[in-house]
């Protein structure tokens, strides 16, 4: 394939003549940050209600500055030490000596720690990856209302520096994308705070499953990820991810780390 097709074919995914643009999972976000044609996009919010961008929310409202990393691994106790962090483990491997985990409930009871590695294939995977490649900003129901307004504020959502929203989804168990509902619905909430920018028709679309949804607590509790989650006694994480509003930070990659602008 010549140079000229490869671009063309590249160019129709880019929703490049918007000024907010919206996709799904780890590839979705690679197409909107990598552009074609000098079309990528200047910042991605990542939304991954349950539960890596909630739980970002909550650990960066208690003064904690979090490091995404794609895998719960050797690498990652590694990747900790030399951050001088603690690493957040599995929901069920929490114990006193390891009390920070990917469950935001957890996070609230946990002690606080200045520091800390939160892995997650999906969000955090998303997040460490698109680091280098512009501003990144964690996004979910508790504070899509800030995160909206802080981009508009901070000049984003135009033709000249876009803004990519990206719901991070699940992961069917052959490894491939699930969408989520309630990713679709956080994405939505940012998307529709922000005012007087050009939506895609894709971002227009997920800001419309938001504003629409009658009962935004009920959708997330009752859909699959939900109920996933409630049925594996994590009924706490769904109450948390609902707090439509319950957050005015805007968490900020900063350094290989979320934080709350100072």
């Amino acid at each position: 394939m010549g140079q000229t097709e490869h671009t063309r074919d590249g160019e129709w995914c880019a929703q490049s003549a918007y000024g907010v643009r919206f996709e799904w999972g780890p590839e979705g976000a690679r197409r909107l940050m990598a552009g074609v044609a000098d079309a990528e996009a200047a910042c991605l919010v990542v939304v991954d209600v349950l539960s890596f961008t909630t739980a970002v929310s909550v650990a960066v409202d208690a003064g904690t500055r979090v490091f995404p990393y794609a895998w719960r691994d050797e690498s990652a106790v590694a990747f900790a030490a030399e951050r001088s962090a603690e690493l957040a483990v599995g929901r069920r491997a929490m114990s006193p000596a390891s009390p920070w985990s990917l469950s935001p409930a957890a996070l609230r009871r946990a002690p606080f720690t200045p520091r800390l590695v939160l892995p997650s294939p999906n969000g955090s995977a998303i997040a460490a990856a698109a680091g280098a490649s512009g501003v990144v900003v964690a996004g979910c129901l508790r504070n899509a209302a800030a995160v909206g307004s802080w981009l508009v504020e901070q000049g984003y959502g135009g033709s000249d520096r876009p803004v990519a929203v990206v719901a991070a989804g699940e992961r069917w168990p052959d490894g491939s994308l699930r969408p989520a509902l309630e990713d679709a619905l956080g994405a939505g909430a940012v998307i529709s705070a922000m005012r007087g920018v050009e939506v895609s028709p894709e971002a227009a679309a997920a800001a419309g499953a938001f504003t629409s949804c009658a009962d935004v607590a009920s959708a997330v509790a009752d859909c699959a990820s939900g109920r996933e989650l409630r049925g594996y006694g994590f009924a706490g994480d769904v109450a948390v991810a609902v707090e439509t509003g319950g957050s005015v930070g805007v968490p900020v990659l900063t350094g290989g780390a979320f934080s709350v602008p100072g």
